[in-house]
Parts: C-alpha cells; sequence; structure tokens
C-alpha cells in the first residue's frame, strides 16, 4: 500500500508528542571511507569552488571540510594540478588537503577515468592505462600517490565500483551467449530468462514449462508446470491423459492447480534451455517459484526447502457442515489420506474421513454441538470457546490440519499443549459452527498475543477476521500487557493488521485533546509501540521537527485515513467477556492434585 501524502501546512500540524530518546543533530553527517577519509558529495554545480575560510571541520556549513591553500581570490585548479572533468565545471573536493602540494589523505591514487578503469577490469585495452583502483596504482601508468597534471581523479570507491560493473556485465553478456547457443543447438529460439521456444512441442509436457493457461475466469496467464501425473486407465502415449499441477506467475501459491492439457494454449510453450550446470538449474527453477511470492522475513534457504516439500497440494477440496471448500495450500496428513482428493469433516470435533458415509455414520454418534472447551463471549448468534491444547489435543491437532490447508507457513501439528485456542462459531438452532479461530502461547516471553490466525473461507467477507484480531488485542487489555502478532504475517494478515491499527489509534487521536505520547497510544490499545511507529508512519503522519519525532494529526487528515481503513466489521462487546487469564502456577498446582 502506498500511504497517501499527509498534505500538512504549518497552520495545520498539530504537534501532539514526541517519541522521546530520538534526538539527532541537526547537521548532516560525513560518511568516512576506509582510509579514514570523509566521503562528501559536492554541493550544486558551480564554476567556481567555494572560498576556503581556513578552519577545520564543516567550514561549509554543509559537511565540507575548509581547505588552507595559502592564497586568496580566485584559484586557478590547472596550476594547482587538478583538472576539471570533461561532464562538469566543478572541481574536486578532497578530505584533506595542505598547501599547493595537495594530495588525498589515507588514499591510494585512482584510475584516471571511469572508460579506463571499466576496461582495465574487463580485461580489455583502453586508450589510456588506467588502473584499477584496488591496489595503489597511479593513474597514467605511474605508481606512487602523486597526482597526474591535468588529469580528472576519480574516487577509488568509484573506480572499484565501475570495474565490478564493467566485470559483471562481461559476465551477464557470456551467459547469454551461451544460453542462445544451447537454445539453438536444441532446435528452439530463445525467449527470456533461459528459456526458448521449441520447434516442435512434445507431449507430455515437461515439468518446468511456461505457458499460457486458461484459469476459472476463462482468461489466460502464464503458468509453470510445477509437477505431472497420468490418469489411471488411459493410454501413456495419449497427450490428454495426463494432467498438469502450474503455478501462476506473478500470483500466490493459493492459485495453484491441476488442469488438463486443453487448458494451454500450445503456441505459447517455452520450454527451460539445457543447462550443463544441474545445481545451478535446481537452484533457478526455486528462485523463480518463489519470486512472485510474499514470505515475510523467511531464511531464503529453509523457504525453498519448505516450497519443495510442499509445492503440490495433497488435498483439492473439504466439506464442513454445509460448505465444500476449495483448498490453498498442502497439509501434512497422515500417509493415508495422501490420494485423497476430497476430505469430509465433522463440523463439532474436526473428525476427519475419506468418504462422506463414514462422516455421517460419525455424526449420528457424536453427541456434542459445540467446540470443546469453557465458553467466553457470546453475542446474539456469534460465540467464542476457550480450548486448551494440553486438555484437548486430538481437536486442537484436527484444527491444525484443517487450518493448514489455508495457512502456507505458520501452523502447529503435533505440539499444541503450550497453546490456547480461540474457536469463533456462528450458533444456530443445530448447533455451534466453527467459522474460524486464533492461537496464542500460553507464555510468550516476546509478549505475542496471537500464534495464528484464520478465518475460513466460507465465512471471508463478514468481518470475522477484523473480530478476531480485536479480540486478542481485547484479551491483552484484561491481562493488563500490550501485544503483538507472531511474524512474519502472511500478506493477507498484513493488511488486516494495518487496517486494526489505523482504526485504533486515529481513534484516539481523533476523540483525544492535547499533547499525546506513543506510549500513552500504546496503553490505551494495548498495540505495542513498534507497531504503532510504523503505522504512523505508512500513514504520513510521523515527521521529524528539530530532531525529534512529531505525530502531525491534523483533523482532517486523521478523517481521511480512518475512511480508506474501512469499517471495524463485526465489533466486540468487552462487557460481554467472560475470561481469566492463563495461570502457570494455578495449573501446575491442579495437575499436583
Amino acid at each position: 500500500m502506498v500511504p497517501p501524502g499527509n498534505g500538512f501546512g504549518n497552520a495545520d500540524q498539530q504537534r501532539l508528542g514526541g517519541l522521546g530518546g530520538t534526538d539527532q543533530p541537526s547537521g548532516k553527517r560525513r560518511r568516512t571511507s576506509k582510509s579514514g577519509a570523509a566521503d562528501h558529495e559536492p554541493p550544486a554545480q558551480t564554476s567556481q569552488p567555494p572560498t576556503p575560510t581556513g578552519a577545520q571541520g564543516d567550514g561549509f556549513g554543509d559537511g565540507f571540510p575548509a581547505l588552507t591553500l595559502g592564497m586568496v581570490g580566485p584559484i586557478d585548479w590547472e596550476k594547482l594540478g587538478y583538472g576539471l572533468p570533461a561532464a562538469t565545471s566543478q572541481p574536486p573536493y578532497f578530505a584533506g588537503a595542505s598547501t599547493h602540494g595537495i594530495k588525498q589523505e589515507g588514499g591510494e591514487a585512482a584510475a584516471e577515468a571511469a572508460p579506463g578503469a571499466v576496461a582495465a577490469a574487463a580485461g580489455g585495452a583502453a586508450a589510456q592505462p588506467a588502473a584499477a583502483a584496488a591496489g595503489g596504482a597511479a593513474a597514467n601508468g605511474k605508481g606512487g600517490k602523486g597526482m597526474g597534471k591535468g588529469r580528472a581523479i576519480l574516487p577509488a570507491a568509484a573506480a572499484a565500483e565501475a570495474a565490478a560493473a564493467a566485470a559483471q556485465k562481461l559476465k551477464e553478456d557470456a551467459a547469454a551467449a551461451a544460453l542462445a547457443a544451447a537454445a539453438a543447438a536444441a532446435g528452439g529460439v530463445p525467449t527470456s530468462g533461459g528459456y526458448m521456444r521449441p520447434g516442435e512441442v512434445k507431449h507430455p509436457l515437461e515439468i518446468g514449462t511456461k505457458a499460457s493457461c486458461m484459469w476459472k475466469d476463462e482468461q489466460y496467464h502464464t503458468a509453470k508446470i510445477i509437477e505431472r501425473r497420468q490418469k489411471e486407465g488411459c493410454p501413456v502415449k495419449d497427450p490428454n491423459s495426463w494432467e498438469y499441477y502450474v503455478h501462476y506467475m506473478g500470483y500466490n501459491r493459493r492459485m495453484d492447480e491441476w488442469v488438463q492439457l486443453a487448458q494451454f494454449d500450445l503456441a505459447t510453450v517455452e520450454v527451460e534451455i539445457p543447462d550443463p550446470d544441474p545445481k545451478k538449474k535446481k537452484k533457478a527453477v526455486l528462485d523463480d517459484h518463489d519470486s512472485d511470492s510474499d514470505h515475510g522475513d523467511f531464511d531464503p534457504n529453509a523457504l525453498r526447502e519448505h516450497e519443495e516439500f510442499t509445492k503440490v497440494k495433497n488435498i483439492d477440496q473439504i466439506e464442513l457442515g454445509r460448505h465444500v471448500m476449495d483448498t490453498w495450500y498442502f497439509s501434512p496428513f497422515p500417509p493415508e489420506y495422501k490420494d485423497c482428493k476430497k476430505l469430509y469433516f465433522c463440523e463439532y470435533t474436526l473428525a476427519f474421513f475419506k468418504r462422506r458415509s463414514q462422516m455421517l455414520r460419525h455424526m449420528n454418534k457424536c453427541r456434542t454441538r459445540h467446540p470443546p472447551g469453557e465458553e467466553i463471549y457470546r453475542n446474539g448468534n456469534v460465540c467464542m470457546f476457550e480450548v486448551d491444547g494440553k486438555r484437548e489435543k486430538a481437536f486442537c491437532q484436527n484444527l491444525c490440519f484443517l487450518a493448514k490447508l489455508f495457512l502456507d507457513h505458520k501452523t502447529l501439528y503435533y505440539d499444541v499443549d503450550l497453546f490456547l485456542f480461540y474457536i469463533l462459531c456462528e450458533i444456530d438452532e443445530r448447533g455451534a459452527h466453527v467459522v474460524g479461530y486464533f492461537s496464542k502461547e500460553k507464555c510468550s516471553e516476546e509478549g505475542y498475543n496471537l500464534a495464528c490466525i484464520l478465518c475460513f473461507p466460507a465465512y471471508q467477507r463478514k468481518g470475522y477476521g477484523k473480530f478476531l484480531i480485536s479480540m486478542s488485542y481485547e484479551l491483552s487489555k484484561i491481562e493488563g500487557k500490550v501485544g503483538t502478532p507472531e511474524r512474519p504475517l502472511s500478506d493477507l494478515g498484513r493488511t488486516a493488521y494495518h487496517g486494526y491499527w489505523t482504526r485504533e489509534l486515529l481513534g484516539v487521536l481523533r476523540d483525544h485533546e492535547g499533547p499525546i505520547s506513543i506510549k500513552e497510544l500504546s496503553e490505551r490499545t494495548s498495540i505495542r509501540p513498534d507497531d504503532a511507529i510504523t503505522t504512523l508512519q505508512t500513514l504520513g503522519m510521523l515527521q521529524q521537527v528539530k530532531g525529534q519525532h512529531v505525530i502531525c494529526a491534523a483533523p482532517k487528515v486523521v478523517a481521511h485515513h480512518l475512511k480508506a481503513a474501512g469499517g471495524a466489521g463485526l465489533r466486540v462487546d468487552p462487557t460481554l467477556i467472560v475470561w481469566t487469564p492463563y495461570n502457570a502456577e494455578r495449573e501446575y498446582a491442579n495437575l499436583k492434585t
């Protein structure tokens, strides 16, 4: 989300308080190179350098050190041994200087011009024998630290960057040439990204092939084949006897699905160009598959391993109560369920079965009509149950198996003893039907008030997700703590939390009169200070004034952002919550008795 401009004028700003402890000097910091010399950016272009003051330090008021030259009036830079670069009339600046024998303090002489340095780095010939800026070789083929007369000097770091860029460019050109040669040898025409358009499409299509594929919206989207399988009882040589599992490029993995050959536009087929290095090819495939996903702060290597293991959904559909839902992701069900395209769940115990007849037989024997645990909230046809993972292990494990079908990364499988589960239900004459849930650690050292959150697809866009987030913070208020969700957040979770934080924080700012600090905002809303700061910065409502961060909350801007954040959905009534925070000592005493 791109935050809208704040649109604050001086008359509209309302300083409501600072963060404290964030004083910063108003002057610009000088960056220091490895040699210890300051690396400065030049001021606006001018035909004459600034007049020296004779004082050391930030003599020009813009981070440039003074030069002691022992002269007054215009400076003839050519006579001093410094030619100006051809592209500008601005003289070069150096970190330190003495009288006429000026030299660059603490650094070696650099290459005399960027083209020369590039040619030297690439191994080619240049008009001038420029040296790479890493070893101390002087420009114009001369050794030592002195500067050649009439030569434009580049800083050593800039010459090194130019050399590295040239070497990288040569490497990329060589790789492109090798791929083109490999494509020609295979009888295809190279396209992009290591792919080629084959002269003849071979069946069955290979894993890794890209082609336009028709999705449910009857539009073609570029897709990549992740896996393939043959239909039972069909001849091997029949091209239509194969099904392909595809990932739509640029879309989340939840859109991946099995498709038929007829859904492909075979005129757009692109196959991978054979690569002599199999390790490099494998890494490229994984990177390509992951390039269009949002994975927060996951470690790249662990992420590749996770996606390779879970790249194909093992369950296509589930039936839960009155609803049949398409699944989104892989879930590690027991091996005996790996070939089931559809699973049937009891909506009260969450037990799952291969066949509907098995589920109906179980339902006839099941006498419970709501989740286990204690009911902590009821308002109209909505209620919530608290379930202890240690006491109701089977139910919580079944819930985790079910939830993993709609959560990509964050979930629990067997280790549920240390978590509490809060199950949101809709009530009717048949009982309490699971709508969604969130879980939290019984004792979180990091201060997390939520571990996993899910609203099942059949119940989304009804405000239940906002309700679950709000309930987690209401419980934190009862505990007297600030809370935050466990990281990393999914793409949907990040959007939902940003909306909640915006509504809560700006609601306080709208109704509050006088100054208020981030700490006070955090205490009122139970939102962690870091989350409050991030939200206000995203909205453009934190500004730096004289070294202090100041909340700028003009009433019109607050109203605009509140409107953009949307409604609060199904609201939690705090007065209807009947709940006691978890007490580890109390549980331990109960176990002893």
